[in-house]
């Protein structure tokens, strides 16, 4: 399947939930509050604002007043975007949909009095609640690392200042430095994939630092598009990445971020940038809600409701709902369902039966791209893959040049549905 900007905007109704019957409310305008202004809460904000007319007084909390997409950050780190082109404004929602963005923390939920509390003082109340936090790290999950030290070893897994920083830590490493990641375990948001970053990361070094290496351990013995990774490793950096999977240590690693040490089972590396990118879970408030199992959110599939409370949604990442990635195409699928069944349930609108997709593209080298999806259907238990693709081995370069630019019109599809 081929996605550019047109597609994927033209699809964009063709999604939505199971059926709900209209909520009994008080007089006045329904009210929504979305918490996130990612690609699961844009799009959820925007699509209810959009359908409704008017009908659903819809506000966006999202304490950024610029949102730097994590889709596409780690071409940043590769000299492949510029950081102002993944940075976008919440302007048009504000203007264009009628939408009430306010840039704050979302710092508490009552369920049972249905407010959200804000850093700033005072709260919203709602009919229903759309949470989309993204995610935050479990604690104590790589030895030695919290995020007080994330200036010294930075995550870079929310997109930013966090990116920004540690493009400058590549771009001074000493000839023939040590670039190491400490990968995470399933379940991760992706992107920023771990395995893009590291292409991306051996794509600078090999033009600008050839000696340097790059050392990657990781707890699990295989990783997503694992040999469509090697491939590309052994074509475009050949001996500069060394991955240490769970058969040799990779999973018992320690780090000493004042010394810039990394110790792999037992044996200690000095090394000059440190990417630790810890296990995760589900964004805190999220838990404050009350609708996690103290990592995720489970859902349900038909229009991605917590199982937990039926007046509040959790969308893309801090969801667990079954098959789908943690990806921003996740994300965006799912926050159109969840939009349609909200509106449906506030005002009678017509529910569609739910269907999702996703599609993940990465960059391992200069128009080499590659890239795995599939479609999915919401079912009593989850949100359940129906069938599948994946870029092979081998693919001539023309394939991969037309998967990059593919994904170069996907981009621009996406951020067009969010932001407007």
């Amino acid at each position: 399947m081929t996605l550019n900007r047109r597609t994927f905007l033209g699809t964009a109704g063709a999604v939505a939930a199971g059926l709900s019957a209209p909520a009994v409310l008080a007089q006045g305008k329904p009210r929504v509050v979305v918490v996130g202004g990612g690609a699961g809460g844009a799009t959820a904000a925007r699509y209810i604002a959009k359908d409704s007319k008017g009908e659903i007084d819809v506000t966006l909390i999202e304490p950024s007043r610029t949102y730097y997409t994590c889709f596409f950050s780690n071409l940043y780190l590769g000299g492949f975007q510029e950081l102002s082109g993944i940075a976008h404004s919440y302007g048009t929602l504000a203007a264009g949909y009628g939408i009430n963005v306010i840039h704050d923390w979302a710092t508490g939920v009552d369920p049972d009095a249905r407010t959200v509390s804000l850093a700033g003082g005072g709260f919203l109340p709602y009919d229903k609640l759309i949470l989309s936090p993204g995610i935050d790290f479990v604690d104590g999950a790589v030895e030695g690392w919290d995020v007080s030290a994330q200036n010294k070893m930075p995550h870079a897994y929310k997109a930013g200042s966090q990116t920004e920083l540690l493009k400058a830590q590549i771009m001074a490493m000493p000839e023939g430095g040590t670039f190491a990641m400490v990968a995470p375990p399933n379940p991760y948001r992706c992107p920023p994939g771990p395995y893009e970053r590291v292409s991306m990361v051996a794509h600078v070094l090999k033009a600008r630092n050839p000696a340097a290496k790059i050392i990657v351990a990781d707890p699990k013995p295989k990783f997503s598009k694992m040999a469509l990774f090697q491939e590309g490793w052994a074509n475009h950096y050949e001996g500069m990445v060394d991955w240490i999977g769970e058969d040799f240590g990779g999973g018992n690693v320690s780090v000493d971020p004042d010394a810039m040490t990394v110790t792999i089972d037992g044996e200690e590396t000095k090394v000059d940038v440190c990417n630790v990118i810890p296990a995760m879970k589900a964004g805190r408030i999220a838990e404050m809600a009350g609708v996690t199992d103290g990592n995720w959110a489970p859902v349900n599939a038909a229009d991605m409701s917590s199982k937990a409370n039926p007046d509040i949604y959790v969308l893309g990442d801090a969801s667990q709902q079954g098959d789908m990635p943690k990806s921003g195409f996740s994300a965006n699928s799912q926050a159109k369902v969840c939009a349609n069944a909200v509106r449906g349930a506030l005002t009678g609108s017509k529910v569609f039966p739910a269907k999702f997709s996703n599609t993940c593209w990465s960059l391992i080298g200069t128009n080499d791209g590659v890239k795995v999806g599939a479609t999915y259907e919401a079912t009593p238990e989850k949100i359940a893959k129906v069938d599948g693709f994946i870029s092979q081995t081998g693919e001539d370069a023309d394939l991969r040049k037309a998967t990059y630019e593919e994904s170069i019109g996907w981009y621009a599809g996406i951020t067009s549905d969010m932001f407007g």
